[in-house]
């Protein structure tokens, strides 16, 4: 095990499987020479080559076009989104090629979009989106955002040899904010699997990505000050959705709080509380929440920002008023 922090992780991911298959090779903007605009691949051309490492034009759907056609000839890609925001522009490649080509005409597309999501770093509104619920209505797609290093490191090999096309979205307030043991060498999370990030018996929260963290913040705050036990749920795989775990937590706490920093309406959480309103309703003691962000654009100023998201007290209050139903 190794201490490393939520961009080192991924970076050791990328590592191991490129030294693992020679089929792996990194495609994006400014990836090679510069490094990435957070420096995750800096060095990586100097180590495998600009044939592995290959710095690309300014266009996304170039990027996963080709990302496409080299899996149609048994490579493993690895297309990164300098921000996710942009992945827009890659859309109908995504959702009409790389999703349905298997099932079309039985043609695999095992390749890997990554970059970063979310906010909390004062980005506004092209450089913080949260891009998962475009996709989640997709067939064909996985997608996936960790929340802690060793997840990061796992789900990525993960992703990478799976022979689906796989959305992995990096936090980017995670990057250099957290850091945890990472299992050196070969270390694989499987995809669609959720885990249990807090035990607890009073209330469980569902969440991914970065509000894993608020999430066991705040339950943390509620023991200490109300003496009640939340439990937290960390997805960890988006598409699909791990709810054997889900309701194996709701069938023990009996009240449920489904959190994304992702805008409220239209969001994912609103499919996953519909599936625990209709698959264990008996187990309920008071209505599913949903919590998101405001339905807003991302604001540039930090109290703006932390005033649309779903914020610590924000939560809390939920939680509170959860509890008390």
């Amino acid at each position: 095990m190794t201490e490393r922090t939520y961009i080192e992780a991924i970076r050791d991911a990328l590592d191991y499987e490129m030294r693992r298959d020679d089929r792996v090779f990194l495609l994006g903007e400014d990836i090679g020479a510069y490094g990435g605009a957070f420096k995750l691949t800096a060095g990586m051309q100097d180590e495998f080559g600009t044939e592995r490492v290959l710095d690309t034009p300014l266009s996304e759907a170039a990027i996963v076009g080709a990302a496409i056609g080299a899996a149609y000839m048994g490579m493993r890609p690895v297309a990164e989104m300098q921000f996710i925001d942009f992945i827009t522009c890659c859309f109908q490649m995504i959702t009409n090629f790389a999703a349905k080509s298997h099932w079309r005409w039985g043609a695999a597309v095992p390749i890997v979009i990554r970059g970063p999501a979310g906010g909390g770093v004062g980005g506004g509104p092209f450089h913080s989106q949260n891009v998962e619920a475009y996709f989640h209505h997709t067939p064909g797609l996985k997608i996936v955002m960790p929340a802690t290093a060793a997840d990061a490191k796992g789900l990525l090999i993960a992703a990478i040899r799976d022979p689906n096309p796989v959305l992995f979205l990096e936090h980017k307030f995670l990057y250099r904010h957290i850091k945890g043991e990472v299992p050196d060498g070969e270390h694989v999370v499987e995809l669609g699997t959720a885990a249990v990030a807090r035990e607890g018996t009073d209330l469980s929260v569902v969440t991914y990505g970065a509000m894993v963290h608020r999430a066991c913040a705040v339950a943390q705050q509620l023991r200490d000050a109300d003496g009640v036990s939340v439990e937290v749920i960390d997805l960890r795989t988006l598409k699909p959705v791990d709810y054997d775990t889900v309701y194996a937590s709701v069938r023990k706490t009996n009240k449920v709080i489904v959190l994304h920093e992702d805008q409220l309406t239209g969001g994912i959480g609103g499919e996953i509380a519909a599936r625990i309103g209709e698959d264990v309703f008996e187990w309920l003691d008071g209505p599913v929440v949903r919590m998101g962000a405001a339905d807003t654009p991302v604001p540039y100023a930090h109290p703006l920002e932390h005033a649309f998201q779903p914020n610590e007290d924000r939560l809390r209050e939920a939680c509170r008023k959860l509890l008390a139903y």
